[in-house]
């Protein structure tokens, strides 16, 4: 279940928040209070908040102050800040501490619900791109990102590939695909990528793989197949050799927590 923690120094306010949260959550959520900036950093040592409400004046540790700290964390809660002041300066340095919305007191509870309701779309949408994120080979991923350097046969080649992986891939064969010398190819294809032929093809099959692995329930041996490796056994030692892990361990570590039941 998610989590939104409120802070505020106020009594009324937090409590105010609170029931609206609760009322408007329906038991969706999970809803915590801490009534100070101290008290909320040391809920969260033990405790994790995917959103966080707050109030910017707060003695000792200010609102602002705790996004600040919060942003150094690993996996930092998206943050709406709450404030009986309309200034200026205060809500530059929340945007620029990429807070999604910034109230004014007295808080319009409708308001409230709405911005609520955008920041856990905001939340969720991170999350996706994180796990998006850990799917990606670095090196592959640079050398992707070089594609407009490339010289027109290389950049044909790695269209090949793509539109190729779930079939027996050769460096020959796109060779010959580009009427070109094998050998040639081959050096000109190290040149420009970095990597050569034969790497770069094992990498770009063991990314397809890791994407069906998070977004498929395909079987390993039903993947092998997909990214073009005759044997489930021969895949598995390709994938481990580039991952460090098997498939099903890379599967089992990074599925959405909200899709399975614990």
């Amino acid at each position: 279940m998610k989590t939104i923690l409120i802070v505020d120094d106020e009594p009324r306010t937090r409590q105010g928040i609170r029931k609206t949260l609760e009322s408007w959550s329906c038991g969706r959520y999970r809803i915590e209070t801490a009534s100070s900036g101290v008290e909320a950093l040391s809920w969260l040592q033990h405790n994790d908040a995917n959103l966080l409400v707050t109030d910017i004046r707060m003695p000792e540790v200010g609102g602002l102050e705790l996004v600040e700290k919060l942003n150094a964390m690993a996996h930092p809660p998206v943050v709406i800040v709450i404030s009986g002041h309309p200034e200026f300066d205060y809500a530059q340095k929340a945007l620029q501490l990429g807070v999604i919305s910034y109230l004014l007191k007295p808080l319009d509870k409708l308001k409230l619900v709405q911005a609520v309701e955008l920041a856990m779309k905001r939340e969720e949408e991170l999350n996706r791109i994180e796990r998006m994120e850990k799917l990606f080979d670095p090196k592959l991923l640079e050398t992707l990102q070089e594609d407009k350097t490339y010289g027109v046969q290389v950049q044909e080649a790695l269209r090949f590939v793509d539109a190729h992986l779930s079939e027996q891939v050769s460096l020959r064969a796109v060779a010959d695909q580009l009427h070109m010398n094998a050998s040639y190819f081959s050096v000109l294809f190290k040149e420009q990528t970095g990597l050569t032929f034969s790497e770069y093809l094992s990498r770009r099959r063991v990314q397809r793989a890791k994407e069906l692995l998070v977004n498929t329930r395909y079987s390993i041996a039903e993947i092998a197949e997909q990214v073009g490796y005759q044997t489930a056994k021969y895949f598995v030692k390709v994938f481990r050799s580039i991952e460090a892990v098997s498939p099903g361990q890379y599967r089992q570590s990074n599925l959405n927590p909200e899709e399975t039941i614990q």
